[in-house]
């Protein structure tokens, strides 16, 4: 059974995919599939950031019974 990566070992591995590419040592076609391997992981950790947003949300609810969203560092 394999384990699931975390978070920043996927991260690496999209900066690993990145740092070949750029090296030009790969063909176009290995090129190609590593991008789209890269692309693969950076939507998975993109809905997970989403989800962890909404998380965040959940657990600042106010006192009033709303939510009160706190602004996250680095939000785009």
């Amino acid at each position: 059974m394999e384990e699931k990566q975390t978070f920043e070992q996927r991260l690496n591995q999209v900066q690993e995919i990145m740092e070949g590419i750029e090296s030009g040592k790969l063909s176009l076609e290995d090129s190609v599939g590593k991008f789209e391997t890269g692309i693969r992981i950076l939507n998975a950790l993109e809905q997970e950031l989403g989800d962890i947003r909404r998380r965040i949300t959940v657990l600042t609810e106010a006192k009033d019974g709303g939510t009160e969203e706190i602004p996250m560092e680095g939000k785009p």
